[in-house]
């Protein structure tokens, strides 16, 4: 019986990592460009964003932003900014694999939840979401300010 490897998670804290993560960041946030996300994940960075990367065979296959915050209304929380997996290998574990490894992150930070938004247009993200046993607990509302 041969043994299941461990995926290849990694921190992509430094900017060849980031780089290597841009086409796959580029999926969920095609607004950026590659310099602009670079510069911002730097910036976020020096403020305790984090990000990480799932590899296969040395290719980034999946990317998570994410960031340990504390709320009165939730107590100490893991937040993912960004959950993406690369479209041209979805359905082959490897979400599934990086939001273990956050849910497991999140309970050695000593957060009491896993958090995340998703927007209402990604309905298969929705479905992965509530097959891994993320529930529906509130709605975001968001408005531009003048300026």
């Amino acid at each position: 019986m041969n043994a299941v490897a461990a995926p290849d998670i990694r921190a992509a804290d430094d900017p060849a990592t980031l780089r290597a993560a841009w086409p796959v960041v580029a999926q969920l946030r095609p607004h950026l460009d590659e310099g602009a996300f670079l510069a911002q994940a730097l910036r976020q960075q020096a403020e305790g964003w984090r990000a990480t990367v799932l590899l296969e065979g040395g290719v980034v296959r999946a990317f998570a932003g994410w960031r340990v915050q504390e709320m009165l209304a939730h107590g100490r929380l893991l937040y993912v900014d960004d959950l993406v997996t690369d479209s041209a290998a979805r359905s082959a574990g490897h979400g599934k694999a990086l939001l273990d490894w956050l849910k497991a992150q999140a309970g050695a930070l000593g957060c009491r939840s896993l958090q995340l938004d998703s927007g209402t247009q990604r309905i298969d993200a929705h479905a992965f979401y509530l097959r891994e046993r993320l529930r529906i607990v509130s709605f975001h509302f968001s408005g531009a300010l003048d300026g």
